[in-house]
């Protein structure tokens, strides 16, 4: 199988040397030099991931996170510059699902790269092969296997880790998760942000599914505790 990848980065010299380096994998490389192009074609084309520079010409990388995760699940690697850890953390919160700092090793890239595809590959393989196992609450639809959510019948575009939190939540209704526990869960435990992460992914996943965010009906929170689903 033939993954198809885009690049997205202004510096010609390194797209052309990860082009080279992902084509003697079998990869199909496509490229965009600047924050327009890449969207542009992030909606022409399904592409198995995204490498995305963060600094580019008129739209920047966090920007271009943030639209593509209003219509697409593709994962995203960003690339960031030495010495600037909140743009990872920010990248992340954004949708990413993994970063690199310039400089990197092209093997490094090359390994996590494979990483993310191989998960995405299962997750695809499972959502074909099993029956899917679809969550109904009031207006709210959730397809565990697909990874699909649906509210009045209307699909929200959730970002990898929005999703992960809520079927967290989901398979555990009334247990009560603390911040800490779930940036640990989610992100892992050498994710360099702090629990207000999950707050802010918490409040963007109240935004899409909820009703009322301000008066929620699903993911409740106990003060001084965490967050919990009630069915």
């Amino acid at each position: 199988m033939s993954y198809k990848i885009l690049i997205v980065d202004d510096e010609k010299l390194i797209v052309k040397g990860i082009k080279f380096s992902l084509e003697q994998d079998n990869m199909i490389v496509d490229t965009a030099f600047d924050g327009e192009e890449a969207i542009e074609k992030i909606k022409k084309n399904n592409y198995d991931l995204l490498i995305l520079d963060l600094m580019l010409p008129k739209i920047d990388g966090l920007e271009i996170c943030q639209q593509c995760r209003e219509f697409s699940l593709v994962p995203i690697i960003i690339l960031t510059a030495k010495g600037e850890p909140m743009d990872k953390i920010i990248g992340l919160d954004y949708g990413a699902d993994d970063y690199l700092t310039k400089p990197f090793n092209i093997l490094e890239l090359k390994a996590r790269i494979k990483a993310i595809l191989r998960r995405s590959k299962k997750n695809n393989f499972e959502a074909d092969n099993f029956k899917s196992n679809i969550l109904k609450l009031r207006d709210l639809e959730i397809d565990l296997d697909s990874k699909r959510v649906f509210v009045n019948k209307i699909e929200k575009i959730l970002p990898a880790k929005e999703f992960i939190l809520l079927e967290i939540l989901v398979r555990n209704p009334n247990k009560i998760y603390s911040r800490e526990s779930l940036l640990k869960i989610v992100w892992g435990e050498k994710y360099p942000g702090d629990a207000r992460t999950v707050d802010v992914h918490i409040r963007r996943l109240r935004e899409k599914i909820e009703p009322n965010p301000s008066e929620p009906i699903y993911i409740f929170t106990r003060w001084g505790a965490g967050y919990y689903f009630k069915k």
